[in-house]
């Protein structure tokens, strides 16, 4: 079922590649903030890379970066950007972050930009986190961020789940419906508390957690947290 399920995921985001990056170009503040406040000599991935919004951000300050997507369609976006700009620092790795393959302690900081919440299941989402945790140095950074449960546009939705669901609560299928397309993705979107208690869980210690309004009125629609990894990892 959880590979079924990678498979539909890489074959729907290969599916919107081209759109996706056509509607996501500007890089999100809390990103830069994030970056410029790292060491230049640090050695950085992008977890969920995407279109490279932030990727190209990173291969301007650090001397080497990462990028890591399941969809390979969004890393050819990607390194065809990296080659236009001339960078030589940038690997690209075709993986699913719930394995993903790097050695442990091997990054000084991660950024991980509204992937998390693509992920099917907790117990692999959790997986993800440790594998954060695993590949991060010790005392190393990490910029995660996941939709809210409780934004504007989807507070209706899960108000009617409270009293009937069959999935797990939090689970949705949200449509990319630009440039003419049809095509259901899976989100689960967080509340702050289940945010924080599955950093936690995993052993990322929070620094920093900001409850941000992006494209909502009323309610934040992201949750942004700052996390280190620390000397034990909680079983």
């Amino acid at each position: 079922m959880v590979n079924n399920h990678v498979k539909i995921a890489e074959k729907t985001w290969d599916a919107i590649a081209e759109s996706f990056d056509v509607t996501r170009r500007k890089p999100w503040r809390q990103c830069i903030d994030f970056i410029n406040g790292l060491s230049e000599s640090h050695m950085v991935a992008d977890i969920g890379c995407g279109n490279g919004r932030h990727l190209l951000l990173c291969a301007e300050r650090f001397k080497m970066v990462i990028g890591i997507d399941i969809s390979q369609n969004l890393l050819n976006i990607a390194k065809n950007k990296i080659k236009e700009k001339g960078f030589s620092n940038v690997v690209f790795i075709h993986a699913n972050m719930v394995k993903i393959p790097l050695k442990d302690d091997s990054l000084d900081s991660i950024l991980c930009i509204a992937s998390l919440h693509n992920i099917k299941g907790r117990d692999e989402r959790l997986r993800s986190l440790k594998e954060v945790y695993r590949i991060l140095k010790n005392d190393g950074r990490a910029l995660i961020s996941v939709w809210s449960r409780w934004q504007d546009k989807y507070r209706t939705h899960y108000l009617k789940k409270l009293f009937y669901n069959k999935e797990e609560f939090g689970d949705i299928e949200i449509y990319w419906r630009q440039h003419n397309l049809d095509i259901p993705r899976f989100y689960h979107l967080y509340s702050k508390r289940e945010f924080v208690k599955d950093l936690n869980q995993v052993g990322l210690e929070i620094e920093k957690i900001q409850s941000v309004k992006l494209h909502s009125n009323i309610s934040a629609d992201n949750y942004f947290a700052v996390v280190r990894k620390g000397k034990l990892l909680l079983r």
